[in-house]
């Protein structure tokens, strides 16, 4: 009992130090608030208008060997007598007419000055030898790509559909050398049919370029429907955000409140209180609970302040007190392991700056690289190096919705951590002090 006498009395004087707050509470939410307002205009939006990518295309082919393609495997059923027509048929089909503008330069300097004026925001050269160098097996067909180079989104979706169509065609040119290798030197006069009939596959797969290269979606109909998709995608951006604010300020919160027992020894009442008849083991429980005490308190406010401000939803009621419960015990525990190695407030300079930081941002990757699948793979992995990353980790998969097997394995996994930090740094305090 006089253990949590001594536990709600320091509590108390946390709470009663405005800076503490303010660390506490106030901070993580600005910083979610900041980005609520960051955003909320796109969201409101349902996302941003993708303006139309201005190209010049100076289309040189002069042909080569026979070439023909059945209309109706064409965008638009357009006709097609070079490979050059064969691009710019795709380029102005009805598939990606809201995509971009085709205009016609009648040679590669004048499609170049275009770009340079900036009345285009890409040139698309097609050489004169194109399709010859297609249909020569051991050819090397290239398009000359010229952009505004202070862009960047309108090329890179050009780039994007001209690598898509160049690479279908490089396929024409394995299955030719594959059929050439495996077939009988008296069927070689049926290599021209082996091309067709790719053609005719490959360009009937890809008959609605636009729908495999973006995801397009048709916006909903009613202001409700479309006020709760915006309200949707905003909590999609500011909910891991919060939850990586919540884990990266408990982690600060647990260290500086055991950081009181260093500051109580160096203000000389902490030996004053072991000269009391409360046992210094009683004495210490009641510190250490303190710490424990004032991060639950922090993270029960910080949860409960995200949903009525900003609406979080956090997840079934189980997962929630599972992960809460895992990142009260990662960061009290993992604060007094730290403190234990301490010899003064004077380092604490360091362990805030240095360390807590370093952490926090290690177990906060896999929300900074959420955007990016292949990053976030690799994030994910890196921040669970760290404790916080563990942390983060639960909070993601209770507010995901996942099965309460794996939040509760991750519960687990941050209980090993706790242990041995909560092991260390209560090893080292006694010998300390006892």
């Amino acid at each position: 009992m006089k253990a949590f006498d001594i536990a709600l009395k320091d509590m108390t004087r946390s709470f009663r130090s405005v800076f503490a707050v303010i660390f506490m509470l106030v901070v993580p939410l600005l910083v979610t608030g900041m980005f609520y307002f960051m955003f909320g205009n796109i969201a409101s939006d349902g996302g941003f208008n993708l303006p139309k990518t201005k190209v010049v295309i100076a289309n040189l082919d002069e042909g080569g060997p026979k070439f023909q393609v059945n209309p109706k495997n064409i965008p638009g059923g357009k006709k097609a007598d070079t490979m050059g027509d064969l691009i710019v048929s795709i380029l102005q089909s009805d598939d990606l007419a809201d995509l971009i503008e085709v205009t016609f330069a009648p040679n590669a300097e004048a499609a170049r000055t275009t770009v340079d004026s900036q009345n285009a925001q890409v040139a698309i050269i097609i050489p004169s030898d194109f399709s010859h160098q297609f249909a020569d097996v051991d050819g090397e067909a290239v398009i000359e790509f010229y952009q505004d180079p202070t862009l960047t989104i309108g090329p890179a979706i050009m780039r994007s559909i001209l690598n898509r169509f160049m690479d279908g065609m490089a396929g024409v040119k394995i299955a030719v050398n594959v059929y050439l290798d495996e077939a009988d030197s008296s069927d070689f006069a049926m290599a021209g049919q082996v091309v067709q009939q790719y053609l005719k596959v490959s360009l009937a797969e890809s008959d609605d370029v636009e729908k495999e290269l973006l995801d397009v979606r048709a916006p909903s109909n009613g202001p409700q429907n479309k006020e709760a998709e915006s309200q949707n995608l905003l909590l999609n951006i500011i909910s891991p955000i919060m939850g990586g604010m919540m884990v990266f300020y408990a982690f600060y919160t647990g260290t500086s409140t055991a950081q009181s027992i260093l500051k109580e020894e160096e203000e000389r009442t902490l030996p004053r209180l072991f000269t009391t008849p409360t046992s210094q083991a009683t004495i210490l429980t009641g510190k250490l609970l303190s710490v424990f005490m004032t991060v639950c308190v922090q993270v029960i406010v910080l949860l409960v302040a995200a949903r009525l401000i900003f609406g979080i939803q956090w997840g079934g009621l189980l997962p929630v007190v599972l992960m809460a419960a895992g990142v009260v015990i990662s960061a009290s525990s993992f604060g007094i392991f730290v403190n234990s190695f301490l010899k003064s407030t004077k380092q604490g300079g360091v362990i805030f700056g240095g360390v807590l930081t370093v952490t926090g941002m290690v177990g906060m990757i896999s929300i900074f690289a959420m955007n990016s699948p292949t990053a976030a793979r690799m994030g994910d992995t890196v921040s669970l190096l760290v404790p916080q990353g563990w942390a983060i980790r639960g909070l993601m998969q209770a507010m995901n919705g996942e099965p309460l097997s794996s939040v509760l394995t991750t519960t687990l996994i941050l209980l090993l951590w706790s242990t041995a930090f909560f092991a260390i740094g209560v090893w080292r305090f006694n010998r300390r002090y006892m």
